[in-house]
């Protein structure tokens, strides 16, 4: 396979805190020999495990840019042993536009995985993950959060795996990370994950939901905050104490967990973000956007469960995730 596109100054190997950037050439209208500059920071102290650390791999949930332009701008190399490796902002262009996809062109990154060198610009930043940054890594943290279209309450999560060794040590992640829940997932579809190609290499890997609406807050922030240096902690890459925290641990044992919209219109949420449900019990109602005196279509959970997800804002399509419920283990 032909080497990737993307060169940077900074050397991996090197010993001290070293911030730059992942040169992507990108020629356009507006700079016929432009780039695109993807931020980065490699933090070194001689021989011990690699962190990964990244945000922004859908450019509109921002406590992972956050929190990790904080852990970058602060982190001492004499605080660690082995190195951390910080990206902020995995899709920079869907960042830069505050979308979650690229706008360049449409690239949802974290479905874009292993990703092609000569692929479209979000295929090959898919592919130096892929191929340069993930083979680095012993433990990876992509911190992820509901972005304008989902909500959640704040968890961190891990998946059940074929190898049980890995599993366990990516569940043990997940628990230091200590966010206020901690949930064992099932993806609606793994193909192309960002967190299927860590997992495929053998890395620990550890994701978030943090919040969402498009936004952020002190709360979800700090979190991010908390639970990156814990996780380094735990893997005995940052000499310190963890911050202890009380977490709730979930499950999603099947697809009734998931709940989605089978008509358009407005959506009237009927239960609170981290409530208890019970199956048969009305989540949310859709209202015609047609017509008045239509009654609204009620959506009932199928299991008893925390409501972990909802839909976000106030109009809904038919096909959209609605809720989403956790089990409680």
């Amino acid at each position: 396979m032909q080497d990737s596109p993307i060169g940077t100054r900074i050397d991996f190997n090197a010993d001290g805190v070293q911030h730059g950037h992942l040169k992507l050439p990108y020629s356009r209208d507006d700079s016929a020999w432009g780039a695109i500059m993807i931020p980065i920071t490699v933090v070194g102290n001689g021989p011990g495990p690699t962190a990964l650390l990244t945000g922004a791999n859908h450019g509109d949930e921002y406590e992972g840019p956050l929190a990790l332009c904080k852990l970058a701008a602060t982190l001492d190399a004499e605080q660690i042993r082995g190195r951390v490796i910080i990206v902020p902002f995995m899709n920079h262009p869907a960042l830069k536009a505050g979308r979650r996809t690229s706008p360049i062109d449409g690239g949802n990154l974290n479905r874009m995985f292993p990703g092609r060198p000569d692929g479209t610009p979000t295929e090959k930043i898919a592919d130096y993950f892929q191929r340069y940054l993930l083979p680095m890594a012993d433990v990876v943290v992509d911190i992820h959060s509901g972005g304008r279209t989902l909500e959640f309450i704040p968890f961190a999560a891990a998946h059940l795996l074929k190898d049980k060794a890995q599993e366990a040590r990516c569940m043990a992640a997940m628990h230091a990370f200590a966010a206020p829940w901690s949930l064992i997932m099932l993806e609606i579809d793994a193909i192309g994950l960002y967190d299927t190609a860590a997992e495929a290499l053998g890395k620990t890997f550890v994701t978030t939901e943090l919040g969402g609406g498009g936004g952020t807050s002190p709360e979800t922030i700090g979190i991010a905050e908390r639970g990156v240096r814990n996780v380094l902690i735990h893997e005995s890459i940052l000499q310190a104490q963890p911050e202890q925290a009380n977490t709730r641990l979930l499950g999603m044992p099947d697809d009734r967990c998931y709940l989605s919209a089978e008509h358009d219109g407005l959506l009237e949420p009927c239960v609170g973000l981290g409530c208890e449900v019970r199956a048969g019990e009305v989540v949310a109602r859709i209202y015609s956007t047609a017509r008045t005196g239509i009654k609204p279509v009620e959506y009932p959970a199928s299991i008893d469960g925390v409501l972990l997800a909802r839909h976000h804002p106030g109009l809904i399509q038919m096909g959209d995730t609605l809720a989403v419920i956790g089990v409680p283990t």
